[in-house]
């Protein structure tokens, strides 16, 4: 009676690793960079830095959450860091020009959401490919933002409320990264406790499937990416309140850290699978990345090779090692 106990147990056990492995070992992995860059950099675990990590993620995470649900879908967006930048260097503009902060905050994500509308009706009820549209919307969205500012930086004066979002802090904790979190809950509650979530989830695992059993599919479609537009919009005022500016260059290579934040943590770029836990932990593991770098004073061009190649094994190690050992094991107890 104990031996079958203890097998009994030891079998939920191997389900319960097998079916969250890539959550776990984007965790080990993310513990084992913290281990790493802490023994090498004496200032890496002091509470200044780790405080600045957490808030330079916030903006990454906000878009990040986002992207779960685009990437869910069996989609993507290549044109949020384009979109962050438009949105950043507009809202400058507009309180350049004496608009006040409150209201142009407000125009920003009405902005964002308009963009991603717009994405998402060409994808959903067009059927051109995400990864086209998204392309031309990064070339369109740059292109924008630079015409807007002439390749220039433009100052924000006299707007303490607005930097308060990007550089202030509630009971020793920044704004930006409150704010982060507080998106990344509602993102996992939306995703495992609603409707929404599971439509998004049925669409990304069959699209024709979903549709014929009376869903909304391209609605839901075309919805996530007024989700990511909306995310891309608040990313965009955290980094204008944190820089006082705003600027056409600003989120360069961003899209490429939100995706592979995404995929870190064990959402599948086919769809129907998502890991909003996994999202936080791998933006986490970025940001950590790039920060322990610097403390170790690499070169900035050594910089994204490292980083480069760290995300790749890491990716390889969730998508080969993890999954199909557990998932072999699983199969040998059956």
């Amino acid at each position: 009676m104990v031996a079958y106990t203890e097998r009994q147990a030891g079998s939920k056990l191997a389900d319960f690793i097998g079916d969250h492995a890539q959550v776990l070992s984007i965790a080990t992995f993310f513990a084992l960079c913290v281990l790493f860059f802490g023994m090498l950099s004496p200032t890496f675990l002091n509470m200044g830095n780790l405080l600045n990590i957490v808030r330079q993620a916030a903006p990454i995470m906000v878009v990040a959450v986002a992207m779960t649900l685009v990437i869910t879908t069996g989609g993507i967006d290549l044109s949020v860091g384009s979109m962050v930048a438009l949105i950043n260097a507009s809202a400058a503009v507009l309180m350049a020009m004496g608009l006040p902060w409150p209201l142009a905050i407000v125009l920003m994500l009405v902005m964002g959401a308009v963009i991603g509308g717009v994405q998402g009706w060409f994808i959903s009820y067009q059927g051109i490919p995400a990864f086209i549209v998204t392309l031309a919307g990064l070339s369109i969205l740059r292109g924008a933002a630079l015409y807007l500012t002439e390749g220039y930086s433009i100052p924000i004066r006299d707007a303490d409320g607005f930097f308060w979002l990007g550089r202030g802090e509630i009971l020793g904790l920044p704004v930006p990264a409150l704010i982060a979190i507080l998106i990344a809950i509602i993102g996992f509650i939306v995703m495992l406790r609603t409707q929404y979530g599971r439509q998004v989830i049925a669409v990304g695992s069959n699209m024709e499937a979903a549709r014929r059993v009376g869903m909304p599919a391209r609605k839901v479609l075309a919805s996530v990416y007024v989700v990511v537009g909306l995310a891309s919009a608040i990313a965009a005022i955290l980094i204008a309140a944190r820089l006082g500016s705003g600027s056409s260059n600003a989120a360069q290579g961003f899209e490429l850290q939100v995706i592979a934040a995404v995929v870190l943590g064990g959402t599948s770029l086919l769809g129907g699978k998502a890991s909003m836990f996994g999202t936080v932990l791998g933006t986490m593991t970025i940001a950590v990345i790039g920060n322990g770098l610097i403390l170790l004073h690499i070169s900035p061009f050594f910089t994204q090779i490292v980083t480069g190649t760290i995300i790749l094994i890491a990716i390889w190690m969730n998508t080969r090692l993890f999954e199909r050992n557990w998932r072999f094991g699983k199969r040998k107890k059956a």
